[in-house]
């Protein structure tokens, strides 16, 4: 199971990357991770740079909202995915860290690595 973790304004989790892909896919849990699949060699930050690039793109944030927060050498990283203070979201809705971890567990249900 992808353990999330709620932080005051946002929230962490693990991913398991594998550099040098054929092509960029999450695709499934690796260890209580999502699994990443990035074509970027692990070189100079090449593979971060993408990864940050990739889970923009999946997640619907801004590049700027996610860090690497631990693993930036290591296959297994912790990302946090961070809201501005004033993201209060309306009286119907959720706060934006559970549609985010909504969204996170859906890109790995049904996937397997």
């Amino acid at each position: 199971m992808l353990d999330i973790k709620k932080q005051p304004n946002g929230v962490v989790f693990k991913i398991h990357v594998q550099p040098k892909a054929s092509k960029n896919v999450i695709v499934g849990l690796h260890d209580n991770a999502l699994k990443i699949r990035l074509t970027a060699p692990p070189v100079d930050g090449a593979a971060n740079k993408m990864c940050v690039h990739f889970l923009s793109k999946e997640l619907g944030v801004p590049k700027s909202a996610i860090e690497i927060v631990a693993g930036q050498t290591s296959r297994t990283k912790h990302i946090c995915i961070s809201f501005p203070p004033d993201a209060s979201p309306a009286p119907s809705m959720d706060h934006p860290s559970e549609q985010l971890i909504r969204t996170i567990k859906s890109l790995a249900v049904g996937k397997t690595s």
